[in-house]
Parts: structure tokens; C-alpha cells; sequence
């Protein structure tokens, strides 16, 4: 077997060994000082964690001065978490990257931007600022939209400190700032004269009279008060009511206003007639003339002939408020001219509407049903003369006898005057007619039964006529009695 490593043995190939041994150990010292030589002219790989492409930054001269190359893309290296534009695209590497580790830099705006709100708005930035500029009154004004007072008109081209003053420390005010009108509108509210808001006590809500578009004109929605404008009062100056200075008006109180021109009414005289100084009873916002008033509101309602009736008519001249809604009260001369039948003589009633209506006067009419006395059968028909007379008699009842005593005297079958009938004529009598008078004889002591409810009246009663007849049968049947043979009632004493 040959030595190892084909090296052979022998003075000669032992001399060969030896300098193959040392051409390698040589050799290895060159590399080695090469190595020790580039590591001093190259320092350590300065950026941590990052990795890409060198050349994008770097050129073959040398390391320094670093150049960006048109293929660097920051979006693309930091994952699309920081793009570089507006500002950001001019802005040197070293503003932001502090060091060279760029992997250790965070992509939050406060890295950067020291944080003037103080933590009022949190750390995005973004939320109100661009990359563009830093005061970006669009993105700003679009993110007020979603506070508590969205900008509107002359608010949105309001620079920020206007409203949001910087305080001592050079910081602003953001999320503590009111949105009522007067935080900042103070000195305009105490400076307006015209009214003056101070000395008028107005409200401080801006807004109920002021838009945002411009401090005037200003303009109130009256209809949001207790009193809203309609008709004439929607043109009429604001002065013209709350006065000068500025009065607020307690309510809707018409006398307040129009005082004058109610003292000065004399069509009617308003003042002397004790007029309602509630004005909108009678008038509207149209106009002072043409008053109407609902009579329909009152105790009494106007309807029939009396809607068309003018108000002097009743209310005289000067003018009195009526306390009574009695008839009398205006119909007394109706009354005491009335003839047929005379109303005065007659002791009619002056409650007018127990016969007439608003209708007209004529023609009357009387529920007789309603009185002590309903009509009923004949009686329906019979005018109302026939009964009261004229001149007019009063009937105090339901006493026929007043108005029938000719005919119960000149009745002879029977004949009941001589006989002493009783003049209750509705004892026998119906209103049905004055003849087929019926009489209950259930109703007195001697109830007729038997053969005797067929019997004629005078059969029993005789003629003339005799009433209170005995109830002795004996006293009818005598004849019968004594003519009686079997047995003989007369002659053996049988008991009458």
C-alpha cells in the first residue's frame, strides 16, 4: 500500500512535501490578512433588521453620501403603512429616522409631532391634518362636522384660533370648548342696541334670531312662542309691539297692543259698553273692522231669526252686555202688544219659548203635554180659544166642569144637573167624545155582578135621575117582592 495522500517517500519526496506544506501555509496568511484588510475598510452592517436592495440608496464609490434612487419605494418597504407624500415626500431621512435601524421607527404621527391638543383628539393626526399641510381647513372643517357644532356659513371660513383661543402655555382648546352662541358672541350681544340685548333681558341662544351666514339681518320664529304671527301682525315692525326699549310681551294679551284703539271704538263704545277686553273674541289678525263674534261661545247661542238680527238690536245704544238670557229681556214690547190672545191680560208666562221659537214669533205652538193638562182624543183638536177664552183664561187644572158646564147642564138623559151628578165628567166621560159615557160602578159601594151589569142605568136610577141610591136589593125589588106567591114573600113575613 502506497503512503498516504500520494505523497512519496524517499529524501526526494519528503522535500516535495515539505514545500507543498509550506505553499499552503502561505497561501492561508494571504487570504487571512486580505480578510483582516477588508474588515477594516468596511464598518458593520448598520440598519438592523432592514433589508433591500443596497443600491437604491447606496452607489459604488462608497457608502457616503447616501442617494435615493428613483426605484426606493417607502410605501412598498414599509408595507403600505407609511406613504410619502405632500410634505413627507421633501422632508430629509434623518428628520424622521433618528437612527439607522430604520425597522424601530414607528409610523405614528406623534413619533414625530410633538401633540398640541395635549390628548384631546388622541394620537391620528390624520383624522384632522394632511401630509399636504399641516393647517388643512378642509379635512379640518369636515371633521367639525362630526362634533357637537357642525360649521355653517361664515363659521366655516373661520380660522381655528378665532374660536379655540391658544392658552398661556401656547396650547388650544378643543373638545372643552361650549357651542353656545354666547362663549363667543358675548361682546356682539352686549354692543347690539337695536334692541338693546342687555338692558331687554334677550335670550343668549344666538340662534333663535341669528344665522350663521351673517350676524344681520336678524330673524325670529315667532311661532315657537305663545303667540304666533299671523295676518296683519306678520308685517308689522318688532318695535312696534315690544316697544323701545325692548319690552318682552308676557303673552298673548291683546289689550297690551291695541289699548288705544279699544278706548277709541265707539261703534259700539267699547270702554262705556263693559266690552271684553279680549280683543280676538270679536276680531281677528286680518283687520281691526269686520269683527264677528261667536255667539255660539256664549249661554246663548244665536240660531234662527236671531242670527240675522244686528248686534244693537239686542245690545241697545250705548251698548249693555245682556246678564239674562231671558226672552222678556228683549221681547217685551212683543209681549205686551200681543192680542190674540192678549198676553198681558191673559197672565201668560214671559218664558217666551214655552210657545215660540227663534223661528219667528209666529206661529206659537204649546205642548199641553208638557203642562199639568195633556191633550188627548177630542181635545186635540179644539183651538186653543175654545177652552181659555178671550179674553184668556188660565185653566188652574184638569177641572172639566169649567170648560163643559153648559153641556152637563143641558144634558137630560139623564139629566145631571137636577139629578145631582157629579161634574168629575171624567168619571164617566172619555175625551174621546162626550157620548158612550161609561161609568165604573166597581168603583162605589155597590159593585154590579151578575144580571145586574146588564141592566140599564135607569132601570136602577130612575128617571129623573136619583143618585145615591140604596144598595138594599129591596129598595129596586119591591114590586117583585110583594108579586112573589110561592111562597108568599109579602104575606109570610120572608125577610126584605
Amino acid at each position: 500500500m502506497g503512503p498516504m495522500n500520494g505523497f512519496r517517500t524517499g529524501p526526494g519526496g519528503r522535500r516535495r512535501r515539505a514545500r507543498g506544506l509550506v505553499g499552503l501555509l502561505a497561501l492561508g496568511i494571504f487570504l487571512g490578512l486580505a480578510m483582516l484588510s477588508h474588515a477594516a475598510e468596511e464598518p458593520p452592517y448598520p440598519h438592523g433588521q432592514f433589508r433591500a436592495d443596497c443600491s437604491m440608496c447606496h452607489g459604488d464609490q462608497g457608502w457616503k453620501p447616501a442617494v435615493i434612487r428613483a426605484s426606493f419605494d417607502h410605501a412598498r418597504l414599509t408595507e403600505g403603512r407609511f406613504v410619502l407624500s405632500g410634505g413627507h415626500a421633501t422632508v430629509a431621512c434623518a428628520s424622521c429616522h433618528t437612527t439607522l435601524d430604520f425597522k424601530t421607527q414607528k409610523a405614528q404621527c406623534t413619533t414625530c409631532h410633538q401633540d398640541a391638543h395635549r390628548g384631546e383628539f388622541g394620537t391620528d393626526c390624520a383624522r384632522c391634518h394632511t401630509s399636504r399641510s399641516f393647517i388643512d381647513h378642509e379635512m379640518m372643517l369636515r371633521m367639525h362636522q362630526l362634533t357637537r357644532l357642525p360649521l355653517a356659513g361664515s363659521h366655516t371660513g373661520l380660522d381655528c384660533e378665532t374660536c379655540h383661543p391658544r392658552a398661556s402655555g401656547g396650547q388650544m382648546r378643543f373638545s372643552a370648548t361650549s357651542v353656545e352662541c354666547a362663549s363667543c358672541h358675548q361682546a356682539d350681544y352686549r354692543r347690539t342696541l337695536s334692541p338693546n340685548h342687555s338692558a331687554a333681558n334677550l335670550s343668549t341662544d344666538c340662534k333663535q334670531c341669528h344665522a350663521a351666514i351673517s350676524w344681520a339681518p336678524a330673524r325670529f320664529d315667532h311661532s315657537s312662542t305663545a303667540f304666533a304671527l299671523t295676518g296683519s301682525h306678520q308685517a308689522v315692525g318688532c318695535a312696534d309691539c315690544h316697544g323701545n326699549p325692548w319690552k318682552n310681551k308676557p303673552g298673548s294679551d291683546c289689550y297690551s297692543c291695541h289699548k288705544s284703539t279699544f278706548e277709541n271704538t265707539a261703534s259700539p263704545a267699547h270702554v262705556a259698553g263693559g266690552i271684553s277686553t279680549n280683543c280676538a273674541s270679536c276680531h281677528n289678525t286680518q283687520a281691526w273692522a269686520g269683527a264677528t263674534f261667536n255667539h255660539a261661545a256664549t249661554p246663548f247661542p244665536l240660531t234662527g231669526s236671531h242670527v240675522a238680527v244686528p248686534c244693537a238690536s239686542c245690545h241697545g245704544t250705548p251698548w249693555k252686555n245682556r246678564p239674562s238670557r231671558e226672552c222678556i229681556s228683549c221681547h217685551q214690547s212683543d209681549f205686551q202688544g200681543a192680542l190674540l190672545p192678549a198676553h198681558v191680560a191673559g197672565g201668560f208666562p214671559t218664558t217666551c219659548v214655552t210657545c215660540h221659537t227663534t223661528a219667528g214669533w209666529k206661529p206659537s205652538t204649546f205642548d199641553h203635554s208638557a203642562s199639568s193638562f195633556p191633550l188627548t182624543g177630542a181635545h186635540l183638536a179644539v183651538n186653543c180659544a175654545g177652552c181659555h177664552g178671550t179674553p184668556w183664561v188660565g185653566k188652574p187644572g184638569g177641572d172639566c166642569y169649567s170648560c163643559h158646564k153648559s153641556t152637563y147642564d143641558a144634558t137630560a138623559t139623564p139629566p145631571h144637573a137636577s139629578s145631582g151628578i157629579s161634574t168629575a165628567c171624567a168619571s164617566c166621560h172619555t175625551t174621546g167624545g162626550w157620548t158612550s159615557a161609561t161609568f165604573n160602578h166597581a168603583g162605589t159601594p155597590f159593585p154590579l155582578t151578575g144580571s145586574h151589569a146588564a141592566v140599564a142605568c135607569a132601570t136602577c136610577h130612575g128617571n129623573p135621575w136619583k143618585v145615591g141610591q140604596s144598595t138594599d136589593c129591596y129598595s129596586c125589588h119591591k114590586p117583585r117582592y110583594d108579586a112573589t106567591s110561592t111562597p108568599p114573600h109579602a104575606t109570610s113575613g120572608i125577610n126584605t
